[in-house]
């Protein structure tokens, strides 16, 4: 493409989208649809240069050019309760569910390197005693010792709150920091699995592996599998700068960045749940088989939620992105 030409030869039809931008509210009909026209001629224009011919004055311009078109033929739109609808009955669990193939992986391995790790740390003393003292892990894993007045140890309401903040906080950095090749996501995943391993190793050694089974297992299950979806998620978001696929790089960045963002606000209402259920379920007179049930229909419930609607979501088109309406005007939507 000869760019200088390209821009003589529709400099006048940009001029004129801006001047009936300006002027907008004083619009006839005729001069509305010539500015529908031109807003989707213009689009078509942006794509060709920066597919052709990229230059940064020029598509910045027309990038911004478009932008206000657009706005100014779509309107303001304001989120409404069907918006809320949508995100959580198809956009979120659509977006879980096509990173199903990157969470799950992540949680068997993650899960197996917690196994080995409070395996080793459970057989091996000398381990142990580079952790703490030995009187120190008497007081941590005898009966009524610290790993069981944890979750007793402050009310139940300001303990689920601190909770979920911390674990909001854990997941929402995954996400953000996958884009840095996902290396960070695997240290926080690591250090998460590391202090499961020794709770694990320190207990069983004890004898009491089953004590805390009994505390870790109602909360956790929810809790671990939103952190797996996280780091799945933000490994994925990582791999994309590596190998985009079809798209151009910067365009998969933002489709799966957006699907990102969108995720840490449904994870965050799925720790709330699993907060919820620490503070209050865990440290409950309950017994150990009521607590455990809670967990595991807790986390079935969330399973069920992702793969049958989720699944039909993604079945029926959703990617977990937002609405086409919604996103940037870059692709030609008339010649």
């Amino acid at each position: 493409m000869d760019l200088d030409v390209f821009v003589s030869a529709h400099r006048a039809e940009w001029d004129r989208l801006d001047d009936l931008l300006r002027r907008q509210r004083r619009l006839s009909g005729a001069e509305t649809d010539e500015l529908v026209t031109l807003y989707q001629r213009t689009a078509t224009h942006l794509s060709l240069i920066q597919s052709s011919a990229p230059d940064p004055q020029l598509t910045g311009r027309l990038s911004q050019l478009v932008a206000r078109a657009r706005s100014a033929v779509t309107g303001t739109r304001r989120a409404s309760w069907r918006d809320v609808t949508r995100f959580l009955t198809q956009q979120f669990p659509a977006a879980v569910y096509r990173a199903r193939h990157w969470w799950v992986p992540t949680a068997l391995l993650s899960t197996a390197v917690a196994a080995l790790l409070g395996w080793w740390i459970g057989t091996h003393p000398e381990v142990q005693s580079t952790i703490a003292a030995p009187s120190e892990l008497r007081e941590l894993t005898r009966p009524g010792g610290q790993y069981e007045t944890y979750y007793s140890s402050h009310p139940a309401a300001s303990f689920a709150a601190q909770v979920w903040t911390n674990n909001a906080w854990a997941a929402a950095l995954c996400l953000i920091l996958g884009v840095f090749l996902g290396l960070p996501v695997i240290w926080i995943l690591f250090q998460n699995m590391l202090n499961l391993g020794v709770g694990f190793g320190l207990m069983s050694s004890a004898g009491r592996l089953d004590t805390f089974l009994g505390l870790v297992l109602p909360h956790g299950l929810l809790e671990l599998t939103a952190v797996f979806v996280a780091a799945g998620t933000g490994l994925r978001l990582g791999w994309t700068l590596i190998d985009p696929g079809p798209r151009t790089r910067r365009v998969a960045l933002a489709e799966e960045g957006r699907a990102a963002i969108g995720m840490a606000i449904g994870l965050a209402l799925v720790l709330f749940v699993s907060g919820a259920i620490e503070g209050f379920v865990t440290p409950s007179g309950l017994p150990t088989w009521a607590r455990i049930t809670i967990g595991v229909v807790a986390e079935l419930a969330f399973l069920a939620y992702v793969y049958v609607l989720g699944g039909r979501a993604v079945r029926a088109g959703d990617t977990g992105d937002v609405e086409a309406t919604e996103r940037s005007a870059t692709v030609p939507t008339a010649a």
